[in-house]
Parts: structure tokens; C-alpha cells; sequence
């Protein structure tokens, strides 16, 4: 069997990072898997880039131009919606011709345009497609908030500046979705099943098969390590109860580091004993502007893509806590637990369904400081110690590429009629 992941970047972005890893949890299980993108960062001979041109950028910036124009020249929500209105012709390609599954993923910023879907889609090779947020199922937007016009038509969209018009640049794409839809037959895969559940509930998937399977990692590579020495390597304190935070860019509100941060001041004033005790590791970009506004020691990192220096992260700390307003199912979630490090994060899209509540981390209520404080406490409490064994148990049971590729494969040879 030979599966072609299409994906936008080879590593950039959790989508990017889980299809990868996708890939070679499949090679692993015995599968051809090769991945084509757009961006490729690495050598890696099983990532196939298209031709690079200055093409590329033309439609990503041809993409943002009509954005820019619908939203009346504001930059309102610019970089938070996609309209796919241009895009690669991939059916050409060897590695396209060679597949007998094709496996999309995210594709957005101008790799694949509606009309090229819809080419893949009556080429006659079997299609799936993970969904790594809503906007398969939406007019334009990957997060749709409080939203649910995608429900039964997107118009009047609050993405767009002024909450747009009854036919509005969301209104026109969701109809041109939903005659790809129409014609397209497509298998559908969500991260989570809070993800599942609203793309259940969207009139562009009636009818279409839509199923629950996580993202992959390798527990071989993210395991439990001695914390002492992962602490020398990074030189963080020995003596110090660590916090972990991290995200692409710590100051996007949509991770929550303000919550963070309050929480952080609530431990100051209501546990002094612990507090004296407390740092934060913080990892991604702008990080130092988040470490400026915390209480406590802070340990700043620039975002890291080497796996394993992030294992030696994960395995330092103490604690992982992720504010995300909105989120899918978190690949620093998954990287956290396979390492034995227990997570604290909002009940909030994917994560209640990672983090098991009082027996492997907490589940504050949702923008709550006060409860995302309380769940700190109790998470570095010293008789939670077997928390980290609860959670690595967890990843190994749900997020191991063995438990993920065989989930996959059942997806496949039903794609195929096997």
C-alpha cells in the first residue's frame, strides 16, 4: 500500500508536526508512506517538495489581496481565515500517480485551491483527509469561536470586519464547499472527538464519514528520562518545582498566556510556601515579553523543533500547562504525557479528552485563573507523584504509532474496499 500525505509545510505548525509524524509511524508499520509539501525544512528523502517558484508566494499573496478586500481593506482576522481560491495541481506528479491513497491534511495558504481539490478528488484514488481544526467543515475559518452559522450556512461572518453581509466572502465559499462536498467522495478523520462531534454537526459533511483517531508520536523517542540530568543539560535550576508553557508564539491569545499569568499571581498570593519554590520554562517565540509579566522565575527558550532537545524539556519540568482558548488535540500535549510529564490545560476542545481529570492532570474550568491556579497546586502537591506514570501510561495507550497506524490502516483498506 503506498499512502501520499499532502501537507502545506513539512514542519511547521502542529499540523505539520502530527502529519509527519503520521508518515513515519506508517513506514514503521510496514506502509510506503511519503509526504509532499510546499515547504520543506529538512533533507529527508521521503519528503517530496513541489518546485519551488515564485508562484508560491504569489498565491498566498493573491489569497491574503481578496481577503484584504472583503474585510475592506483591514487586517482584521487576515492570517485567521483561508478561501482556497488558489493552489497547486498535484495530479501530475509521480508520487501523486504512484499512490493509492491520498492522504490530505493541512492544506491551506495557497498549496491547495477548491478547484484542485476537486481534481484529486475525481482522479479515482481514494481520499481522507484529517482534519487538524474546522475549516473543512466551515465557510473560511479554522476556529469558528462561538459561532455556528457552518452549521447550516456561513454568512454574516464575524471573521470578517464588520461581521460581513448575508452574502459575504464566507457565504461564497461555503457554497463552493459544498459542491466540492457534492461530488467528492471523501473520508473524513478528526484529532478529537470534540472536533468529530462538530464536524457531525456541519451541513458540508452530511452523509461523509467522519471518525476519531489522534495524532501519532514515538514513544521510543519521547519516554520518561532522569530529570536531574535533563535539567544539567538545559541548565535549569536542580532545586526549583518547574512549569512548563509553550506555544509557536507565546503572545497569540488564542494559547492563553494571560490566564497563565494570572494564575501565576493567585499562587503568589494564596500558596507562599510553594510559590517560593516555583519557575516557568517558557518556549516559543516573544517569550521574553510573556516572562516579564510573571512572578516567578522565569527560564526563557526559543521555539524548538528538535525533538530531542523537546524531550529533555518535557522531561525537566515538572508540570505542563497549557491555557489554550481553543484547541484541537495538542501535539504538546501528547509530547508532555509520552514523557511522563502530567498537564494541566481549560476544558476546552480536545483537551478533556487527553487529560484525564484527577488522574493524570487537571482539567480547570474553562478561562477560569482561579481554577487553572488551583490545578497547579494540586498537579505539584507531593502526593500526586504518580502522576507521571498515569500519564506516561496514557500516550503509550492512545498515542503510540502502533495504536494510531492501526487505526489508519482500518481507514485505508475501507477506502479501498478491502
Amino acid at each position: 500500500m503506498r499512502v501520499l500525505i499532502i501537507n502545506t509545510s513539512e514542519k511547521t505548525g502542529g499540523a505539520a508536526i502530527a502529519a509527519r509524524r503520521l508518515m513515519e509511524a506508517l513506514r514503521n508499520n510496514g506502509i510506503q508512506a511519503t509526504m509532499l509539501v510546499r515547504d520543506k525544512q529538512t533533507d529527508a528523502a521521503d519528503v517530496v517538495e513541489l518546485s519551488p517558484s515564485w508562484l508560491n508566494v504569489w498565491r498566498f499573496i493573491w489569497e491574503r489581496i481578496v481577503i484584504w478586500k472583503a474585510n475592506r481593506f483591514k487586517r482584521h482576522n487576515l492570517f485567521e481565515v483561508d478561501i482556497a481560491n488558489t493552489g497547486i495541481d498535484v495530479t501530475e506528479l509521480p508520487e501523486f500517480k504512484q499512490a493509492d491513497i491520498i492522504h490530505l491534511h493541512w492544506v491551506n495558504q495557497g498549496m491547495l485551491s477548491l478547484k484542485k481539490l476537486r481534481k484529486i478528488t475525481s482522479s479515482g484514488k481514494p481520499v481522507v483527509w484529517t482534519m487538524h481544526d474546522m475549516w473543512c467543515f466551515t465557510g473560511i475559518c479554522h476556529y469558528a469561536d462561538d459561532c455556528t452559522r457552518y452549521q447550516s450556512e456561513c454568512n454574516h461572518c464575524p471573521k470578517l470586519y464588520g461581521k460581513g453581509r448575508q452574502k459575504d466572502l464566507a457565504w461564497k465559499i461555503f457554497q463552493k464547499k459544498a459542491e466540492l462536498m457534492r461530488h467528492s467522495d471523501i473520508r473524513f478523520v478528526a484529532c478529537s472527538r470534540w472536533l468529530e462531534g462538530l464536524a457531525k454537526k456541519s451541513r458540508l459533511l452530511e452523509g461523509k464519514q467522519v471518525t476519531n483517531i489522534p495524532n501519532a508520536i514515538n514513544t521510543h523517542l519521547f519516554h520518561p528520562h532522569n530529570q536531574q540530568e535533563a535539567r544539567q543539560r538545559l541548565g535549569l535550576p536542580s532545586d526549583r518545582k518547574l512549569i512548563l508553557f509553550g506555544s509557536m508564539k507565546t503572545t497569540d491569545k488564542r494559547k492563553g498566556v494571560a490566564y497563565l499569568i494570572e494564575a501565576c499571581h493567585i499562587l503568589k498570593e494564596q500558596y507562599a510556601d510553594l510559590s517560593e519554590r516555583i519557575g516557568v520554562v517558557i518556549v516559543g517565540k516573544q517569550a521574553e515579553e510573556s516572562a516579564l509579566l510573571l512572578p516567578f522565575p522565569t527560564y526563557n527558550m526559543n521555539f524548538v523543533s528538535d525533538e530531542r532537545r523537546l524531550v529533555d524539556i518535557y522531561n525537566a519540568v515538572d508540570l505542563y500547562v497549557t491555557p489554550s482558548l481553543q484547541d484541537n488535540l495538542p501535539n504538546t500535549i501528547v509530547e508532555a504525557m509520552s514523557c511522563g510529564t502530567p498537564c494541566v490545560g481549560f476544558n476546552v476542545g480536545g483537551i478533556p479528552q487527553m487529560i484525564d481529570h484527577l488522574h493524570n492532570g487537571y482539567v480547570a474550568e474553562y478561562r477560569s485563573a482561579s481554577d487553572l491556579a488551583n490545578g497547579i497546586h494540586w498537579a505539584l502537591s507531593e502526593s500526586n507523584e504518580g502522576l507521571h506514570e498515569a500519564a506516561h501510561r496514557k500516550a503509550i495507550a492512545c498515542y503510540s504509532e502502533a495504536a494510531v497506524t492501526r487505526q489508519y490502516i482500518q481507514i485505508y483498506n475501507q477506502a479501498l474496499g478491502q
